[in-house]
């Protein structure tokens, strides 16, 4: 069985969770005997194809991806990618073309069977937090309507899927990401200099739009308990915004209580495992793993009832209703006050790692192959 994978999402991005999902299956199933496996992706950028094994990947790195700084040499690089990549494809005469994002126009063989991943339906459900220039829409509608299965990452995905892009339940399948751990945190070396004093509570990420984090700001600053006992510390996402510092202010807070970090792995790993509890306010998520990322540093998970997140989490967080004020702030009051919650909390998530496996999301991924066929 040959299966090829386009090079969409090899030339555009350098590191993200789209390529690594490619990347772990790629290696995985180029690991089975009966399965010809193949990334054409010339002039690729993405750091993660350097683990897959010798022979998988038809292309080479391109050496100057930092000086892609405006719009024409960006357009340019994606454009040869594709036309090269296309033609890669076409020489190969793969059985079945895994596109790794979506694109107006097929690439590669028509004769091949097409499968598309989709990982949320984010700018479907909230265009305003995107720019009217953004096509992902309208591109991954085309990318859908052509591919002869989608996998859905969430079963809450899948749901979105097919009441907004209105194709047939049968076409579609639920196969859940694998995780692996940050680095583990039993052998990390704390860097000094990133150390939070005091106990704090830590979010992840993006802030804007349907990730909440304004609505969980306010919960914290209207709780005397909380501003009283904890920071809130953010990681990623960049520098806080004018809004921001603006809402921080009007709350009667500073960046000394509402603190915004960004750095490595390693650095998210210590932040975790220091952390009294992990706040996941997000209204809309396609999977969702800082949650599994929280929990493999032993932190325990409070987060919003929405969309894929109690898919991931199960029993092992507990909930809060996100477009409520009330209930944000009560959810954590009660929960960082109990030692014995947080305790149950620890192992339900130790438990609950379990359930994601790349090895699983291999084989499953296999058997949609072999289905086509």
């Amino acid at each position: 069985m040959k299966i090829a994978y386009d090079p969409q999402i090899f030339c555009a991005q350098i590191y993200g969770g789209v390529s690594r999902y490619f990347c772990e299956l790629a290696s995985r199933l180029a690991q089975q005997p009966d399965m010809d496996i193949s990334i054409a992706a010339p002039f690729y950028v993405n750091r993660y194809v350097k683990s897959i094994p010798s022979g998988v990947v038809k292309g080479f790195a391109c050496p100057k991806k930092n000086g892609f700084k405006s719009l024409y040499p960006r357009l340019i690089h994606r454009l040869l990618s594709l036309l090269v990549g296309d033609f890669i494809l076409r020489s190969q005469f793969p059985d079945v073309v895994h596109e790794t994002y979506f694109s107006p126009f097929p690439i590669g063989p028509r004769r091949a069977r097409r499968v598309l991943t989709i990982y949320d339906m984010i700018h479907e459900k909230f265009p305003g937090d995107f720019p009217e220039t953004d096509n992902t829409s309208k591109y991954k509608a085309l990318a859908t309507r052509r591919a002869d299965h989608v996998i859905c990452i969430s079963e809450s995905t899948r749901r979105d899927v097919i009441e907004i892009l209105g194709i047939p339940p049968e076409k579609t399948s639920v196969i859940y990401l694998g995780f692996e751990l940050l680095k583990d945190h039993n052998h990390f070396e704390y860097e000094d200099s990133f150390q939070v004093d005091g106990s704090y509570l830590l979010f992840v990420g993006l802030r804007g739009g349907y990730k909440n984090f304004l609505r969980l700001l306010e919960a914290h600053a209207t709780s005397p308990y909380l501003r009283a006992n904890f920071k809130l510390v953010c990681f990623g996402g960049g520098p806080f915004n004018s809004l921001e510092l603006e809402r921080i202010s009007e709350l009667g807070l500073n960046t000394n209580q509402v603190i915004q970090l960004g750095g490595s792995d390693t650095q998210l790993s210590q932040l975790y495992s220091k952390a009294t509890a992990f706040i996941y306010p997000s209204l809309y998520e396609g999977f969702g793993i800082p949650p599994l990322e929280a929990m493999s540093h032993d932190c325990p998970v409070i987060c919003g009832h929405n969309s894929s997140i109690p898919e991931v989490v199960g029993d092992a967080g507990v909930y809060f209703e996100s477009t409520n004020l009330d209930s944000i702030r009560e959810t954590i009051e009660r929960t960082v006050q109990s030692e014995p919650q947080r305790k149950i909390l620890i192992e339900k998530g130790r438990e609950r790692l379990t359930y994601f496996s790349w090895d699983r999301c291999a084989n499953e991924t296999r058997a949609v192959y072999e289905n086509l066929l």
